[in-house]
């Protein structure tokens, strides 16, 4: 029987999902235990960001089970709403392009999801969110608006954002793929902390220094399956597929 601290947060069964004539996913199976950080890597075109918006139903899968945080659902079966509901209120999504609401200030935009969607009182949500807005190093910008702060402030506030819903585990995708170099180091500076801090993270990235150097473990998708999983120092450092190993040969030695 699992206890709060050996629970798995995450475990994916047999997950497939297709568009039209297009199977994208082709029986993704996997765990992501409490308290870790797990990289999902592989070539463009591989099915990451469909993986991952299928664990929290952005993309909702043709089969398979998963289970988020508290609650389980087998795709495979009609999902009644409410339920479907409560599925994605386990975890908190942070998307390529900040997807922040242009009209409403950092502050807002960190507090809109629980106040609308929890219906938690006000007071407390604002003060938590000032919070997270420090933890993330802006503290001074909640009275600001998207459009006057840089790529890396827009991302972190909606890190911040994810984090106000209390979420059994934090989803980014490609979280600095639309940044400018210079301020990717910003943003994987707070996943880091994150980790640290014993956070629950999925993380499809293409940094795979970072991926090294701050997650559990790292699952190779290539072609709708997972080809390779284990601890970073192995599927990275050493691959036994001859795939993964031409995949990073391309990333880590570009020309």
């Amino acid at each position: 029987m699992s206890t709060p601290e050996t629970e798995n947060r995450v475990i994916a069964e047999d997950v497939r999902k297709s568009f039209d004539e297009l199977q994208v996913l082709k029986g993704v199976s996997f765990t992501v235990p409490r308290g870790t950080a797990t990289a999902i890597i592989g070539p463009s075109g591989s099915g990451k960001t469909t993986l991952l918006r299928a664990l929290n139903a952005l993309d909702v899968p043709d089969a398979g089970v998963i289970r988020v945080g508290d609650i389980e659902i087998d795709f495979g079966k009609t999902v009644p709403r409410d339920q479907l509901r409560r599925y994605r209120a386990q975890s908190g999504f942070v998307f390529q392009s900040h997807n922040l609401f242009p009209h409403k200030t950092v502050l807002q935009n960190v507090t809109e999801g629980p106040l609308v969607a929890q219906k938690r009182p006000r007071e407390q949500v604002e003060a938590e969110a000032v919070e997270l807005l420090d933890q993330v190093g802006l503290k001074d910008k909640r009275d600001q608006y998207p459009f006057q702060l840089s790529g890396g402030q827009q991302q972190r506030v909606g890190i911040a954002r994810a984090l106000a819903l209390k979420p059994k585990v934090v989803l980014f995708d490609e979280p600095t793929s639309a940044l400018d170099p210079e301020l990717v180091g910003e943003v994987l500076g707070v996943i880091r902390d994150l980790a640290v801090e014993g956070w629950t993270l999925v993380v499809v990235t293409h940094e795979i220094q970072f991926a090294r150097q701050v997650s559990d473990q790292v699952l190779f998708l290539d072609q709708g399956v997972i080809l390779e999983r284990g601890a970073p120092a192995a599927v990275l450092g050493d691959p036994k597929e001859e795939r993964t190993r031409q995949f990073l040969q391309r990333i880590l030695n570009p020309l």
